[in-house]
Order: structure tokens, then sequence, then C-alpha cells
């Protein structure tokens, strides 16, 4: 039976930090009320910290796409498209099989950003959802499609952080 009767679109966007993290903390409330939850993360193939945690989590599933190399927009490889379409058809099934109350695609906006997939193809899963699911699509320059289609939209400004000065990511913490 869903935990919600009705699933909203939303939409974590901008160059600051707590995109991804805004939603995983959605995904830790679904699991303590007992829902299912499946991440599809997109670009990016390599262990983060967040999947060994994420392994321990009641009725949340994680699915990476993506190589164990960063994808810059200027060095794309045919990989990458195949990558991306797979995490594409792995939310499709999911998103359609209405087993899930909570679907969150991460980093799908910098996946549509860089072309590795079509818009049409989002919008379309977005309107074909059930009516439980809620959406969610995090990543940095989500077309302005996927923002008017969301019910909700928050963008993450920087303000300061610490890489400016020199800082690299830290375990437990960025990464």
């Amino acid at each position: 039976m869903p935990k919600l009767e009705r699933g909203y679109v939303q939409v974590y966007m901008g160059d600051g930090k707590g995109k991804t993290t805004s939603a995983l903390g959605m995904a830790l409330r679904m699991s303590g009320h007992g829902g299912k939850t499946i991440i599809v993360q997109f670009m990016k193939g390599w262990p983060y910290s967040e999947a060994t945690a994420l392994a321990n989590l009641p009725g949340v599933e994680l699915v990476q796409t993506g190589t164990a190399d960063f994808v810059y927009p200027d060095r794309i490889e045919a990989v990458d498209y195949d990558e991306a379409e797979r995490g594409l058809s792995t939310a499709r099934e999911a998103v359609l099989s209405g087993r899930y109350d909570l679907v969150i695609l991460d980093e799908l906006n910098v996946a549509l950003s860089f072309g590795l997939l079509e818009l049409g193809d989002v919008l379309d899963l977005i309107d074909k959802r059930p009516a439980h699911v809620e959406l969610v699509l995090t990543g940095r320059n989500p077309p302005q499609e996927i923002i008017d289609r969301a019910d909700l939209v928050t963008e993450m400004v920087e303000v300061r952080h610490h890489y400016r000065k020199g800082v690299l990511a830290r375990k437990g913490i960025d990464c």
C-alpha cells in the first residue's frame, strides 16, 4: 500500500551544496515510515560513501550509473550516453511500476545539461508517473521545462565554501 496519497515533483538545483543531501534526507524519512525508495544516481559510478550507508537503510534501493571517472562536457564518450540511458531506463521502470513511494533521480539535471539524455523522455516520465509517486530530481542547470513541471523547486546558492580556501573534500562530510 502506498505511503502517499499524492506524490509531487521536487527539483533541487543550484551551484550550492546540499542537493543530493536533501534528497537523501527524504529517503531516510521514507524509510522511517516503512516506505519504499529507489535512488538512481546518474554520472556517479564510483563508490560514494552514501552507497555504504544506504545499503543498510530498510526499504531503500540504490542504482548507480556512470563510470568511475568524472564526465566532462567537452569529453563525453559513448559509454557516458549508454550509462545515462541505463539510468533513465531504470528510473522509468521504477516510476511506472508503482512499487516505490519515492523515486530520486540524483544528478539527472546534469545528465540533461550535458546532453546525455533527451529532455522529451524525462518530461514523458514526469507526466506518466503514478499519482502516489514522489519524484525528486537533483543537479545543476535543469531545463526550464523541468522547473515548470515541478511542484517544489529549491535552489541551493553558494554564499561561501571552504573549497575556495583549498580545503579538499572531507570523508564523511563531502564524500
